[in-house]
């Protein structure tokens, strides 16, 4: 395990982040189903970050991030690169904060996300579907507003406000015995995990990734970040690599990364809408389907399992199962 001096949080950092955010981010429920237990063959529990604001965890980060800023760096606003949720939550932050935000969003971008962002009042910058052309746009927004660029994952009080998730697990479901969380960027599974292990020693975490964007598998197998090779998931929102302050957390904290093929993550997201009554997008459906999975179930040495269940904006004009 690496020195976790050099990880990008700590437990107090993210218990700072708990109390900064919570007269503004929701507590969000965990639900339970007896259905997807059998299917499981464990108990689970499903942190519905669907109900959060903006709809999805990415608003635990974003607001603490706005709140963290001096008042005149503040002032001059902020600026991100992101596929929608990131985008979203950055602008609600803004909006609250009362700063301006300029947002760097791919073509392609789901046109649920987009207009959500608009409506926060944020600017949409629009780019390339590159990570190169996200992050170069960015760049150049940057030096044109002399704004904070806050990017979605791989920033201390981004990661800080993601690790809250696993501080209410914990206190509301104490026999939590491990955690499953979808990963892109890896700034999610960062925080849980500093927090969880942090917490409960004893506690497994892992990590659910789709096979068409494994670089976070690749990355903790060879010990070095691993670039993501193709973005062609319909889990969107993990069409990322992991970064500079992620990987470490992921190579030292994370017990091991789950695969899941795209038919079983359109599959679980299908389960959870019909028999959960949730609306759950695809890149939450990653986690539900990892857990699912024959080798998953098979597992022992763990029992109550926690899901998280990371976002809910969906396209529905672009259902995977549509004709």
């Amino acid at each position: 395990m690496g020195d976790v001096a050099s990880h990008p949080a700590s437990l107090e950092a993210i218990r700072a982040a708990a109390a900064r955010i919570a007269g503004h981010a929701h507590r969000t429920p965990i639900l339970t189903s007896e259905t997807l237990d059998a299917m499981a063959a464990r108990r689970l529990f499903f942190k519905a970050e669907v109900f959060q604001k903006v709809g999805a965890f990415k608003f635990r980060g974003a607001m603490n991030a706005v709140s963290r800023l001096a008042d005149e760096a503040a002032a001059r606003g902020v600026v991100t690169h992101s596929s929608g949720n990131h985008a979203q939550a950055l602008a609600l932050a803004a909006k609250l904060r009362g700063i301006p935000a300029w947002i760097v969003m791919p073509k392609g971008a789901p046109a649920i996300k987009r207009r959500a962002v608009e409506g926060y009042g944020a600017t949409v910058v629009e780019c390339e579907n590159t990570l190169e052309a996200r992050e170069s746009t960015a760049a150049r927004v940057v030096a044109e507003t002399v704004g904070t660029l806050i990017p979605p994952f791989d920033h201390p009080d981004v990661i800080a406000g993601q690790g809250t998730m696993a501080l209410e697990i914990l206190e509301e479901r104490p026999e939590t015995e491990a955690i499953v969380v979808p990963i892109g960027g890896g700034g999610m599974i960062s925080g849980v995990a500093i927090a969880a292990k942090a917490l409960k020693p004893s506690i497994r975490v892992f990590a659910a990734e789709p096979a068409l964007a494994d670089d976070a598998s690749r990355s903790k197998a060879s010990g070095r970040i691993e670039p993501v090779e193709r973005i062609d998931t319909i889990a969107d929102g993990l069409r990322t690599s992991l970064g500079e302050l992620t990987f470490p957390v992921v190579r030292d904290l994370v017990d091991e990364v789950l695969l899941v093929e795209e038919g079983a993550i359109v599959a679980a997201m299908r389960l959870v809408w019909e028999r959960m009554k949730v609306l759950i997008e695809p890149s939450a459906a990653v986690g539900v389907a990892a857990v699912l999975d024959a080798s998953f179930k098979a597992r022992r040495g763990f029992g109550p399992t926690a899901v998280v269940l990371c976002g809910g904006n969906v396209d529905l004009d672009r259902l995977p199962w549509q004709g």
